[in-house]
Formats: C-alpha cells, sequence, structure tokens
C-alpha cells in the first residue's frame, strides 16, 4: 500500500505530461494555422497591390492615349479647317468677282472654281474614305476607264500649280498604253493626284515625273520629284493616317496626312502596291503596281477623246428628277447643247407624272428627296414603263453605291456627285449606245492673234529652248528665254509680247500653239 501513493502522483504526472504535450502540439498547429493565414492575406494584400498598379498604370496609359488622341484631334481639325477654308476662299472670291462683272476672263474664274471644286471634293472623299476603311465598307466599282485620257487629265490638272512654283512636270510613257482597262476609275485616279500632290507640295527646285509602263495587264506607274527627300525612319511612317513625318519642311506645307496613307490601301485593295525610295534632301520616288486589265471588247458608247458636240441617230429624250434646282440647272446646260430633249422634275411625284407624258428613254435620278426615296421611284418607273427605259442613280451618297445593270435592279448605272462631264456622257452613251459627235479642234488663242512670222537662224535656239520649256511648263525657264529673245531679235516683240500674255493666264497650251507658228 506503501507504493499506491507513488502509483497515483506518476500517473498524474503522466496524465499532466500528455496534457502539455496535446497543449503543446495544438499550440505548435495553430500557430502554424495562424502563420500560414498570415502569410495567405499577405500574399492577398500583394496581389491586390499589384493589381491596384496595374489599373493604375493601364488607367495613366489609357490618359495618355486619350490626351494625344485628343491633341491629335485638334490639330486635325486645324488643318482640315485650312485645307477647307483655301478653296472655299478661292470659289467666293471668283464668284463675287463674276457677280460684280468685274475684268476678269470667265474661262479664268471657271477654272479656278472648277480646280477649288475638285480639292474640296478629294479632301471630302480622303475623309469619308478614312472611315470607310476603319469600317470594312469601303466599295469598289469595275469600271472601263480611258486609260491615256484619264493619265492625261491628271497630269493637266497638276501643271498650273507646277508652272507657278517654277517646277517642271513630266509625262513618259514607256511602250505602249492600252486604249481601255477595266478598274475603279475613281479610285485610281485618287491614287495618282494623291502621289502628284505630293510631288508638286514637297518640291522647291527641279520637278517631277510621272513615268507609266503596261506590260502582262500590268501598270507600273512611278512618281519621281526633287523635293525634300523623306528621312529613313519615316518612309514606313508616312502611310499611317495623320502622319506626315518628322521633317520640319512638312509641317509648314498644308495637308492632313490622309493622302498616302488612303493610297496604300487602295493600291492593295486593288490588287496592287505602292512603296517608296528616297534620300533625305534629294527627292523621292513612289512606285505603283497594279493590274490594269484591259477588257475584251471596246466598250459601246464611250465619248471618245475630244469635245462632245452631239450624237448621231434619232433624238433622245431624259427626264432629270432632282430636288435640288442647281443640279437640275447644270445638268440642263450641260446636255441640252448636245441636242438631248431636256425634261426635269424635282420630286419623285412629279417625276413619275412626268415620265408617263414624255416616255424618256433615260432617267438621271437623285436618291435622297423630301418624302421619297430614289430607290423607290426607280421601281415604280421600271413597273410602269419597263425594261426599254434606262436608270442612271445619279447622287452624293457614294456609299449606297450600287452598280445596276443585272436585270434584276432597278436601275441600270450609278453616278457620284459632283458629276463630271465626262463620266455622265460615257454612262449616258453606254446606256443609249450612241455614236458621238467629237471635236479635235481646239479653241481658238485668247488675245491678239500673231501671223506667222519668220525667225532668223539666231533665234532658232531661244525657239527650240522655249518649246522644251513649254513642254514641260517651266515658267521660269520660259520668262528667261523670252527676255533673251526680245533682247537679241528686236522683230520678235510682238510675238514676245503675245506668248507673255499667254504666259501670265497661264495658258501654255496657247503659247505652244503660237510656237506652232514659227516658219
Amino acid at each position: 500500500m506503501a507504493g499506491t501513493p507513488w502509483a497515483i502522483c506518476l500517473v498524474v504526472v503522466l496524465a499532466v505530461a500528455v496534457a502539455c504535450a496535446l497543449l503543446v502540439v495544438r499550440s505548435r498547429g495553430a500557430r502554424r494555422y495562424a502563420e500560414q493565414e498570415c502569410a495567405r492575406q499577405t500574399l492577398l494584400l500583394e496581389e491586390e497591390v499589384a493589381a491596384r498598379k496595374h489599373t493604375e498604370t493601364e488607367l495613366q496609359q489609357a490618359k495618355d492615349v486619350a490626351e494625344a488622341a485628343n491633341a491629335a484631334k485638334t490639330r486635325y481639325l486645324v488643318a482640315v479647317s485650312h485645307e477647307i477654308r483655301s478653296p472655299l476662299n478661292a470659289i467666293y472670291g471668283y464668284a463675287q468677282l463674276l457677280e460684280r462683272e468685274d475684268a476678269i476672263p470667265p474661262a479664268e474664274a471657271a477654272g479656278v472654281i472648277r480646280r477649288s471644286a475638285e480639292h474640296l471634293t478629294n479632301l471630302v472623299e480622303g475623309l469619308l474614305d478614312i472611315s470607310r476603311i476603319e469600317s470594312g465598307v469601303l466599295k469598289f466599282r469595275q469600271d472601263i476607264v480611258r486609260l491615256p485620257g484619264l493619265l492625261d487629265h491628271v497630269v493637266d490638272m497638276f501643271r498650273m500649280q507646277a508652272a507657278a512654283k517654277g517646277l517642271s512636270l513630266e509625262y513618259e510613257v514607256e511602250g505602249r498604253l492600252p486604249a481601255f482597262v477595266r478598274t475603279d476609275e475613281k479610285r485610281l485616279r485618287q491614287i495618282l493626284i494623291n502621289l502628284l500632290s505630293n510631288a508638286i507640295k514637297y518640291t522647291q527646285r527641279g520637278g517631277a515625273t510621272l513615268r507609266v509602263r503596261y506590260r502582262s495587264q500590268i501598270a507600273f506607274i512611278e512618281v519621281r520629284d526633287t523635293g525634300i527627300g523623306i528621312a529613313p525612319e519615316d518612309q514606313e511612317r508616312i502611310f499611317e493616317p495623320f502622319e506626315r513625318g518628322s521633317s520640319p519642311e512638312t509641317a509648314l506645307e498644308p495637308g492632313i496626312g490622309l493622302g498616302l496613307a488612303i493610297t496604300r490601301v487602295l493600291a492593295r485593295i486593288l490588287g496592287g502596291e505602292v512603296t517608296v525610295s528616297s534620300v533625305a534632301g534629294q527627292g523621292s520616288s513612289f512606285q505603283l503596281q497594279l493590274m490594269l486589265p484591259e477588257p475584251m471588247t471596246v466598250p459601246v458608247g464611250a465619248a471618245a477623246d475630244g469635245r462632245v458636240t452631239g450624237y448621231r441617230g434619232d433624238r433622245k429624250t431624259i427626264l432629270v428628277i432632282d430636288d435640288n434646282l442647281s443640279q437640275l440647272t447644270v445638268v440642263q446646260h450641260l446636255l441640252r447643247p448636245l441636242d438631248f430633249a431636256i425634261f426635269t422634275a424635282g420630286g419623285g411625284a412629279e417625276g413619275l407624272a412626268l415620265a408617263e407624258q414624255c416616255k424618256p428613254d433615260l432617267v438621271l435620278l437623285d436618291i435622297q428627296m423630301p418624302g421619297c426615296s430614289g430607290w423607290d421611284i426607280a421601281e415604280e418607273l421600271r413597273t410602269r414603263l419597263g425594261r426599254r427605259l434606262r436608270i442612271v442613280m445619279v447622287s452624293a451618297n457614294a456609299h449606297e453605291f450600287r452598280a445596276g445593270g443585272d436585270g434584276r435592279s432597278s436601275h441600270d448605272a450609278f453616278i457620284s456627285k459632283p458629276v463630271d462631264l465626262g463620266a455622265m456622257l460615257d454612262a449616258i452613251g453606254r446606256q443609249l449606245d450612241l455614236t458621238w459627235i467629237v471635236s479635235t479642234d481646239q479653241p481658238a488663242p485668247t488675245g491678239e492673234a500673231v501671223a506667222p512670222i519668220v525667225w532668223p537662224d539666231a533665234a532658232r535656239p531661244h525657239l527650240e529652248s522655249l518649246k522644251q520649256y513649254v513642254k514641260v511648263g517651266h515658267v521660269r525657264g520660259i520668262e528667261m528665254v523670252l527676255t533673251d529673245l526680245e533682247a537679241e531679235i528686236p522683230e520678235s516683240t510682238a510675238a514676245v509680247a503675245a506668248m507673255r500674255r499667254h504666259l501670265s493666264g497661264f495658258d501654255l497650251r496657247a503659247l505652244a500653239r503660237t510656237l506652232d507658228n514659227v516658219v
């Protein structure tokens, strides 16, 4: 019995030890759990802090982008405002001069107004094209295009601009060009205008050259200039919207940086490519390769080169339906001198009633009119008058373009406003199967006529130089040669005076005709 208390004590001690051990184990487990939970919470806090920092960084980047876009938008609006106001000022000024009946030649005013309107049209089309490209709704046509005439027209557009800066503008064709090709005429013209415009704009001395060759259905077009050139790091940037390069000289020239961006996109969509090679300070060369297949047959009714004065066969009747009185007036003045019978209506209901009476051969129909759509009017005209009637939609809503003429559409062709007379005549000729009467006579030169004179041999070098300078539009060179000619050949005073009158009006064609009088 004496060992019992000790046994009890031993048991108690063991129980206490076990309890202590359990407490220690539990305590360690709780500590470990607490440490793990603390580590987990710390990790969550760190992740949250990192996420907040990432969010702050993204917000800052978005803010920077927004501020940059806002600044770009401001620069863009300023540039667009300047680009729009310049041609508008010319149109407004010359229109006021004509109203005042001041001593200004109507032909000169008309030329300035037309060129300014073309500039505005190209600017607006460029802005719309960027929007269409970004939204993926840019549409293309497959027109039959008179390629030589198109190239001549584009070059002529820039001859006066080049001459005013004292630059040469040369047009070279290597080998044969097809008379007609199949492509989107508007887009091809737009590409050429953008390239030539930049060549003239960024050149202060020398000149520009348009060189064209055609082989295996592909046109190779080069626009070369002796201008400021493009730095290597800018030769890809300039094809981005609103980018004009980093050269300080580019900032001094008007423009908004859309031309080359649109040019490259259009070239690629048409199945071609445009590239550039340049040396800063020496000039640039833009090379365009474009698939321009020849049509299998020459299109019927296409207006030939020269001035259309009428057509062969029975007199045709044309009905024009447009709510714009100015548009009706323009079309009447364009077509009536060609011996068309023209009827006009200012709305859809009036047009339908008039069509029943005059039985037109062709209708020129606007799309947007108060209270009705041109598409609905076209369907009604087709229902009432049948397929013999030809319907040509004429609209400023180029995004509504539908080619027509497929036997299912209610219309047969589509023309975009502003209307080009040549494009309208081509469309009318094709729809009515017309044979045009064309006058290739040049208009008589303005001013006093100069009879042919016999030039002495000493004048021959000057005359040859004059012909070369006139050919490339080098105004300063022409002025220098005329001064030398008058000083060395006293009997040339009258002829030189006539040439100077042509030169002062930038009428280089008349000056060339005067030189043709050389015996």
